[in-house]
């Protein structure tokens, strides 16, 4: 950091220690005039403050319309990444450097683009959201072994897993778009990897207005740890043949049983649920990102 402060940038630095302190620090940055708040912290991380960002951004919008008055505006913020998590998925697919000095450069040299955000609900996330077996081993996958293991871990949790992996089932509505099945991975993507670098979502962009969606549907008994083993070493397109795709701007999925569902690698449990898109809703540095669609 003391590259870009000798270059005049102003960069102050926050450490959160409780539940509550991602907003509170988003809502000090807007209020100070901050032009760029940096995310120092895996998939997770970046999900709460992109979280914070969308929500006080709007909060920002309406205190601008009540005070268009006054002469007073409010900031808002663009996204910058650090990444220093465990598998920083979205990071990789984006091209931002792991090295902590690089990724900073990258943010001060670039000017932020503006990307979609998806939601489930009243939750927000900009990478996939996934269910099924993916979200199994996440959600089984000790810190103690990410830290060791780095993103190999999900691969070592997957392997050990087999014999407790089953379906789940559910049916699906979106525009022009209808499934209903056993299934076990889902996919709904605002960004393409998630789990340590498995590619799940191969045709989402971040400035396209859509919602990538990948179902690997249920498989027989006896083909079972082949597709599951494919799967963890390859990601979905080692199932290519066998994976249903489609990209749309919402997706309703609704299951007798609850369904458990990864946000950015934050849980959440339902038997129904509704994933939209909010096209153009944060900024963000990306200046390398094949996650980008040309404008024309």
């Amino acid at each position: 950091m003391a590259a870009q402060r000798k270059a005049g940038h102003e960069v102050e630095v926050r450490v959160t220690w409780e539940a509550g302190d991602v907003g509170r620090m988003v809502r000090e940055a807007i209020d100070s005039g901050a032009d760029t708040v940096v995310a120092g912290g895996g998939d997770g991380t970046i999900n709460e403050v992109v979280d914070s960002l969308v929500a006080k951004q709007s909060d920002a919008q309406q205190q601008q319309q009540h005070s268009a008055g006054h002469g007073r505006a409010m900031s808002r913020p663009a996204l910058g990444i650090l990444p220093l998590g465990t598998a920083n998925d979205f990071a990789r697919a984006n091209g931002i450097p792991l090295d902590p000095v690089a990724a900073l450069q990258h943010i001060v040299e670039s000017e932020p683009a503006r990307i979609d955000v998806g939601r489930a609900g009243h939750r927000t996330f900009i990478n996939v959201a996934t269910g099924g077996f993916g979200t199994q081993v996440t959600v089984e996958t000790s810190e103690d072994l990410k830290r060791l293991l780095g993103g190999t871990a999900y691969l070592l949790t997957g392997l050990t897993r087999f014999n407790s992996i089953h379906s789940s089932a559910g049916s699906f509505r979106g525009p022009d778009f209808a499934w209903q099945g056993k299934f076990l991975v889902l996919a709904v993507g605002n960004g393409r990897q998630a789990g340590g670098g498995h590619v799940l979502c191969p045709r989402a962009k971040l400035n396209d207005g859509l919602l990538d969606v990948s179902i690997l549907p249920d498989v027989e008994l006896a083909d079972l740890s082949t597709a599951l083993g494919n799967l963890l070493r390859g990601g979905l397109a080692a199932v290519e043949q066998t994976v249903i795709r489609e990209q749309v701007p919402w997706l309703e999925i609704r299951s007798e049983t609850p369904l458990n569902i990864n946000l950015d690698g934050e849980p959440i449990t339902g038997h129904e649920f509704r994933f939209e898109v909010q096209a153009g809703a944060a900024r963000a540095h990306l200046p390398h990102s094949p996650l980008l669609a040309v404008e024309n």
